[in-house]
């Protein structure tokens, strides 16, 4: 999937100027930047979800596209479990939706209402319907949005774990590329135009970075340490073996 010199204009205000980008499979993008700076209207587009004024996008035909929005709003009074939420995104057998509940750390989840599930429980589930579709590209709109510091660190982690697994393409979008920097291969930062691009630590550095985010990062301390345990989606300590890797930060 790749997009070409896009430009979006919208009520007079430039949305997107000249702004290219490629999604190879395999590969981890975190698309990030300040409000308003046009990443989910790039998203959308993609997606085929608005059309570009300027410019081209190419999705290989075929193309089977997960998608997992910024917000799901969910009448609180609507009886709705977990096996009826996943089996909107189509028929599924059981074993299908006890897989992809699984996958995503949440076991014996299929019959539990989704009024009772937490913020980091239902981003799972709403990842797990769009694994349904076992897309070659998963696209997660701020996947960590209302979702506790412990539990974003588990998701991001299970976000590279679903990369690893099915060798598909990730498109991710945040405002926050130190939390997303463990679980990324490129950060493509976005202020309306492609700012700079390439790997993370790169990324952090780069002068146009800074210059966005640089006031907001004033007295941020960047440390790194190693735990011998995880949490799980509850929180709960994992202890870990000799081949995983602990609780990073950046």
């Amino acid at each position: 999937m790749s997009a070409d010199d896009l430009g979006f204009v919208a009520r007079g205000h430039t949305i997107l100027d000249a702004v290219s980008m490629q999604l190879h499979k395999g590969e981890i993008v975190t698309l990030i930047g300040p409000n308003g700076a046009g990443k989910t209207t790039l998203v959308r587009i993609l997606l085929g979800l608005m059309k570009t004024d300027i410019g081209s996008v190419y999705r290989k035909p075929g193309l089977k596209i997960g998608y997992v929005p910024q917000k799901l709003h969910l009448d609180a009074v609507l009886p709705l479990r977990v096996r009826d939420f996943l089996l909107l995104a189509g028929r599924c057998a059981e074993t299908e939706l006890v897989a992809a509940l699984n996958e995503l750390q949440l076991p014996h989840m299929l019959d539990a209402a989704v009024q009772t599930l937490s913020g980091g429980e239902l981003q799972r589930v709403v990842i797990a319907r769009a694994l349904l579709k076992q897309p070659d590209v998963l696209v997660l709109d701020e996947p960590a949005q209302g979702v506790d510091i412990i539990g974003q660190q588990s998701l991001y982690q299970t976000i590279k774990s679903i990369r690893d697994k099915y060798n598909c393409g990730v498109l991710m979008v945040s405002h926050d590329l130190h939390l997303v920097m463990a679980s990324t291969d490129r950060v493509i930062c976005l202020n309306t135009h492609v700012c700079c691009t390439g790997h993370p630590d790169a990324v952090s550095e780069h002068p146009e970075y800074l210059k966005i985010f640089g006031a907001a990062m004033d007295g941020f301390a960047h440390y790194s340490h190693h735990h011998d345990h995880s949490h799980d989606v509850h929180g709960a300590v994992v202890p870990l073996d000799d081949h995983d890797e602990g609780c990073q930060h950046d």
